[in-house]
């Protein structure tokens, strides 16, 4: 696959034309702008299956087809049934695969769940993730959340410890301000947030702009809205336009927005699957993208 030599590449005479396709993740791992994510092969509240396994694995398999390096889960997505069918569909994995999970919460129940951040419990759970993904690196171990009872540094310390010792290859953060990420990067490097951004919610700005100044990846998560773009006239009037739906839309105005915009749409349904990775394929106009751009506007200096 090709690869970018930074934040992804971008035509340099100032013109708004649409980003290449990958991303160097931690500046050394190359991936598809455009990635999977597990979370919707769990059930409501991200807790227990979701329908039939091997539907869920013929849609993970699906996306690896159709050129996805990069899938994003998480070890309380379930909880550990996300993490169980990535391994059953994909393990062994393809050397240009990506697999990005997270720790540091525990769930409980149908969307009950608890921030756990002591050092010891973040490296069991690590260990926990790389027997259920049956590898001995993860590529991408994300930090769920930021424990407010727990120092940052003793956090991020016993991120440290994990790469240093191979269990580990890159670190992220999930669900921070961009002051958060600023007083993380004076600790460590920081290879990847995650935050919710999308069309008509860019609250998160900021820290989409530290991203692009320090070369980090973001992962925004409700990428389509949690379908709330449907109803935008604006939105529906350019997918009408291009052929396309308002998720496609949506997917194709992160891409274009930022070279560092990684989206993971999530899905249980190879239709919608299908769909989602077609939007890499539409091609937002200036004019477009002026017209997206104003659907939403971000207080100044407002944190993710």
């Amino acid at each position: 696959m090709s690869t970018s030599t930074g934040a992804g590449d971008t035509h340099t005479d100032g013109s708004r034309e649409h980003s290449t396709s990958t991303f160097l993740v931690g500046g050394e791992l190359p991936v598809r702008r455009l990635g999977y994510g597990t979370a919707q092969l769990t059930g409501p509240g991200y807790w227990g299956p979701r329908g039939d396994a091997r539907d869920a694995v013929a849609v993970l398999r699906r996306a690896v087809e159709r050129g996805v390096t990069l899938v994003d889960t998480a070890d309380n997505y379930g909880p550990s049934v996300a993490e169980e069918l990535v391994a059953e569909a994909l393990h062994p994995y393809a050397e240009d695969l990506l697999i990005a999970t997270k720790g540091g919460v525990v769930r409980t129940g149908d969307s009950a769940w608890h921030i756990a951040g002591r050092p010891e419990q973040l490296r069991a759970m690590c260990e926990a993730s790389l027997r259920r993904l049956r590898l001995d690196t993860i590529g991408l171990y994300q930090l769920h959340r930021l424990d407010p009872d727990v120092p940052m540094a003793e956090q991020l310390g016993a991120l440290d410890e994990l790469r240093a010792e191979g269990k580990i290859g890159q670190i992220g953060l999930d669900t921070v301000t961009d002051g958060q990420l600023a007083a993380a990067l004076e600790l460590t490097d920081i290879a990847s947030v995650q935050n919710r951004y999308n069309l008509l919610d860019r609250a998160s700005q900021p820290l989409l702009e530290l991203c692009e100044a320090r070369g980090i990846a973001f992962l925004p998560w409700f990428p389509l809205g949690n379908g709330s773009l449907t109803s935008d006239p604006v939105c529906a009037g350019i997918a009408g336009a291009h052929g396309a739906t308002p998720g496609q839309v949506a997917l194709a105005w992160l891409l274009r927005r930022s070279p560092v915009l990684c989206p993971t749409p999530g899905t249980g349904s190879l239709v919608h699957l299908e769909e989602n990775l077609d939007a890499g394929a539409v091609r937002l106009t200036d004019e477009d993208m002026d017209r997206l751009d104003a659907l939403a506007d971000t207080p100044p200096g407002s944190g993710g």
